[in-house]
């Protein structure tokens, strides 16, 4: 940048602290965009690309599964933009499935027991079509009646851990026929 910049940053008015803010600026929000454009146009693809060495992550969108010197730089842009965790937790990226979807549906099944427990023995309610939703379900009525016929191996008694709750409920949930696609 050195002489050229100075002299046109003079010319226009500009010091070289203030060409260098926008400058900087800039580069951020454009990658900042990029960033979130391939994030979201591999969120579709997640599971169909693969990736090399250095992992899932931006670096692995931009360079791919190509070997060689090539996963170095995927590795460091992994590293300078730290997205890998947001990859994997979200399912972008090339990071395959995201870590919410079982997590996000076993937080709402423990959160929601009570409520869900009184859907789940009527066989329809808020709170069933909620976790519907959540789990990616093709059919609440589906859901509905299938987690119903299942009352008690879900809720055998009221003393049942929390977490054997969500088990029963995800193994449930994990039936073909119901085309639950959120869950793992």
């Amino acid at each position: 940048m050195g002489k050229w910049l100075r002299g046109w940053c003079s010319g226009v008015g500009y010091t070289m602290n203030m060409a260098m803010e926008v400058s900087v600026k800039s580069v951020f929000h454009v990658v900042a965009a990029g960033m979130i454009a391939l994030a979201s146009s591999s969120s579709a693809s997640a599971t169909e690309t693969t990736y090399g060495a250095a992992g899932c992550g931006l670096g692995s969108v931009l360079f791919g599964d190509e070997g060689g010197f090539v996963q170095v730089f995927a590795a460091t842009t992994n590293g300078f933009f730290g997205n890998q965790t947001l990859g994997i937790t979200f399912g972008t990226l090339n990071c395959g499935e995201g870590a919410l979807d079982t997590v996000g549906a076993r937080v709402f099944i423990e959160a929601n027991r009570e409520a869900l427990a009184k859907d789940i023995a009527r066989g329809s309610g808020e709170t069933l079509s909620s976790l519907s939703a959540l789990a990616g379900c093709a059919d609440d009525a589906a859901v509905g009646a299938t987690l119903q016929q299942h009352y008690t191996a879900i809720f055998p008694d009221q003393s049942v851990p929390a977490d054997a709750v969500s088990d029963a409920i995800m193994t449930t949930l994990s039936d073909p026929a119901l085309q639950c696609t959120d869950i793992g």
